[in-house]
């Protein structure tokens, strides 16, 4: 096992120390990290989930079956694109030692991107063909993850072991916060105005900024929001969270180096086999999870007949309780351990889906439901039938325990992982939680169209979330050895 830093043994310095054994980030800095995820939260929401994804299958294709194709197509293809790079960038960063002008390229990369899906318009319209649209999607999907990456590896040098889970927790609610107020401010002012389903006096008669419904304005502007939020938001830590000191390593050194590095590692793979295990549980039961998030607004929308407005509602019910699974995640995490904070996130996400896929227009847990006498539940316009709202509340607890997840299993890699390779295993870790995401997609594809089923379609990521669950019990809970260049053995 890896030495603890001398400093450690003092009761009274352990917490101004980070796992890295440098000194932690003073509070503005492990919050301005944090608020990195609030940056980064209205392209999920806006471009992958509730606006321009639906917008993307229905209007610009025209074929909701034939659009979902194209939509995974891209994610493969930016899957296969993580999957090559992550590790190798990621050992690049360790050897060159900072990590946020690997941020800031990322962002260069996905601002004009989310910008420029403002062009995306049905080809009669005119506007970007469907293969630049396509390109952009894959490069803002392959952006997103490595972003991700190089963020993840600065969080073991910002805080104390002790704290880690619960900054992990603090960043997966702040997202969330970050997607409710981009959802409420986009439903208020833009979808709700352009659908005219409500008559309410404090929204605004017209979409702002002038935005044309008829030219579907309201659904081209998520990208650009997502975009110029990125740019603005992102900006708190590069100014105050404090990065990993250069080394001083060129970028050429590093790239022979880090690819050194890396063969080595895979030579020494028995040495990382308690990574290699937790890799693959996290792999399974995330791709599970991310699956149930992508297509829960679509399996809403076909089996509810639920429209954007509604999907936008949706949303917005969900976000706060995946700020409060981050928070609770988080919590748990730092008392009682990463991996039972993972098995009871897992195992209570396992059994809400189960209540989920049980609940139809026609059936309630399983049991016929007479919708055709059922009268509305309220005269609000959404979710007025018992089903609905069941739907709605169920899913609601399902998130909290998805967000409660997600916190853990990044707090779990920055406990096992080896500190000095911290990039490179979260790249390996990128790889295991996006770049695989295919098959959660892929297995929701075969069940839909074997059984003909959205609801057993759907229903799908159960078995990679039991799955996920089953290989976890042979993850240990402990710090991975060093892995030295010249191949000797880890220190003791």
């Amino acid at each position: 096992m890896v030495s603890t830093p001398p400093q450690a043994q003092d009761a009274n310095v352990v917490e101004t120390l980070s796992a890295t054994g440098a000194k932690v980030a003073n509070r503005r800095g492990q919050y301005s990290w944090a608020f990195f995820e609030w940056a980064r939260a209205p392209y999920v929401g806006l471009v992958v989930i509730y606006v321009f994804a639906p917008y993307f299958t229905n209007t610009i294709i025209g074929d909701p079956i034939v659009g979902q194709g194209f939509w995974s197509l891209t994610n493969t293809i930016s899957g296969f694109i993580v999957a090559f790079l992550a590790p190798i960038t990621g050992a690049m960063a360790d050897r060159m030692g900072h990590r946020k002008p690997w941020i800031v390229a990322v962002a260069a990369v996905m601002v004009p991107s989310c910008i420029a899906l403002w062009w995306a318009m049905p080809g009669a319209e005119g506007g970007l063909p469907i293969t630049v649209i396509l390109g952009l999607i894959v490069a803002l999907a392959a952006g997103f993850s490595m972003g991700e990456v190089f963020h993840n590896a600065m969080l073991p040098s910002i805080v104390s072991p002790k704290h880690i889970g619960g900054l992990s927790g603090l960043g997966l609610a702040v997202n969330n916060a970050g997607a409710l107020i981009a959802l409420s401010v986009v439903l208020a002012v833009i979808a709700l105005p352009a659908s005219e389903s409500v008559n309410w006096s404090f929204l605004p008669d017209r979409p702002w900024f002038g935005l044309d419904p008829t030219l579907h304005e309201h659904e081209r502007i998520a990208g650009p929001i997502a975009g110029l939020w990125l740019l603005i938001f992102h900006l708190p830590l590069l100014m105050w969270t404090p990065d990993v000191p250069s080394t001083g390593v060129p970028i050429r050194r590093a790239v022979g180096q880090g690819l050194k590095q890396l063969m080595h590692t895979v030579r020494c793979a028995r040495q990382m086999a308690n990574v290699g295990i937790y890799l693959v549980a996290r792999m399974l039961y995330t791709d599970g999870l991310v699956a149930i998030i992508v297509y829960a607004g679509i399996y809403a929308s076909g089996v509810f007949k639920w429209d954007v407005a509604a999907m936008l509602i949706f949303g917005l019910c969900l976000t706060p309780a995946g700020v409060a699974g981050g928070l609770i995640g988080g919590w748990i995490d730092d008392r009682i351990g990463s991996k039972r904070a993972i098995q009871i996130a897992i195992g209570g996400a396992l059994l809400s889906m189960i209540g989920v896929i049980s609940t139809t227009p026609n059936q309630v847990f399983f049991l016929p439901y007479d919708a055709a006498s059922a009268t509305a539940i309220w005269s609000f316009p959404y979710f007025q039938t018992l089903p609905e709202l069941l739907y709605l509340i169920i899913f609601v607890i399902l998130v909290v325990f998805i967000g409660a997840a997600f916190a853990n299993s990044r707090a779990m890699m920055a406990r096992i992982s080896p500190l000095s390779m911290m990039s490179q295993f979260f790249g390996l870790y990128a790889v295991s939680g996006w770049a695989t995401a295919f098959v959660g997609h892929g297995l929701v594809a075969f069940f839909t169209s074997t059984f003909n089923s959205q609801r057993a379609g759907f229903a799908s990521p159960i078995l990679l979330l039991l799955a996920g669950l089953i290989v976890l019990t042979w993850a240990r809970e402990e710090r991975a050895e060093e892995i030295p260049m010249d191949g000797a053995s880890a220190t003791q």
